[in-house]
């Protein structure tokens, strides 16, 4: 319960948490999907059976691109808005893996896509200080760039999104890199669409390209995995 509204999220707990510090991934549907759904996309528990992995539910929420009547569920897109009601949600579920496991707190990390993915922007831009690395797909960070602090970040974008537009996630990638002191990239788990940008201050930029449209890219849960074991 979330200041009496009732909230769900289908959990995987390895069976270790109980006795080792365990890392934490929290991975975000878009808006539309589901928890449900977001446990197919983001296999993150079978990739990485050691972490505690958290497929939350989102509420009927506006869309800022799509829904605007907000007849589907999603996250809030800024900060102050429908009472920060996932913020609070976030913070309240962090704080029950907290009592009950132990929780490792210099591997907690975020990824979503679409959506799913503006959430992780926002969550660093207000929960920063949290979290080792983040990873967001199909995302721009148009009204929470100004907040973020240097972090490690894997961002997944397609070159022929039509909903968030490759030359708005290319504003946030070229943001990310100023913000990261960055240099110039090289090839990246030896994958040609992969580009590290190594930072003078140890947070580095990966970004993974594809030549896809707004979809979520089958392979990309094994690369945030990597992503998420190196930081």
């Amino acid at each position: 319960m979330v200041e009496g509204v009732k909230r769900e999220g289908l959990v995987h707990v390895p069976a270790a948490a109980k006795t080792q510090p365990s890392p934490v991934v929290f991975a975000f549907h878009g808006h539309g999907g589901n928890m449900h759904n977001a446990t197919r996309m983001f296999p993150i528990h079978e990739l990485w059976p050691e972490a505690i992995v958290v497929f939350l539910q989102g509420l009927n929420t506006p869309g800022r691109l799509t829904d605007p009547e907000g007849k589907k569920p999603g996250w809030q897109s800024t900060s102050g808005i429908l009472g920060d009601r996932d913020l609070k949600l976030f913070d309240a579920v962090l704080a029950s893996l907290r009592a009950d496991y132990r929780v490792d707190d210099k591997r907690i990390y975020s990824t979503g896509h679409s959506n799913g993915g503006g959430f992780t922007y926002l969550l660093w831009a207000e929960r920063g200080d949290v979290f080792a690395a983040m990873a967001p797909s199909a995302a721009a960070a148009t009204r929470s760039r100004s907040s973020l602090k240097p972090k490690p970040v894997l961002h997944i974008a397609g070159e022929n999104d039509p909903l968030v537009k490759y030359a708005w996630q290319q504003a946030t990638i070229q943001a990310l890199l100023k913000l990261n002191e960055c240099s110039a990239g090289v090839a990246w788990d030896k994958d040609p669409n992969c580009t590290l940008h190594p930072s003078a201050t140890g947070n580095p930029v990966v970004t993974a390209i594809h030549p896809g449209d707004h979809s979520f890219p089958k392979k990309a849960p094994e690369v945030i995995v990597k992503f998420f074991k190196e930081h």
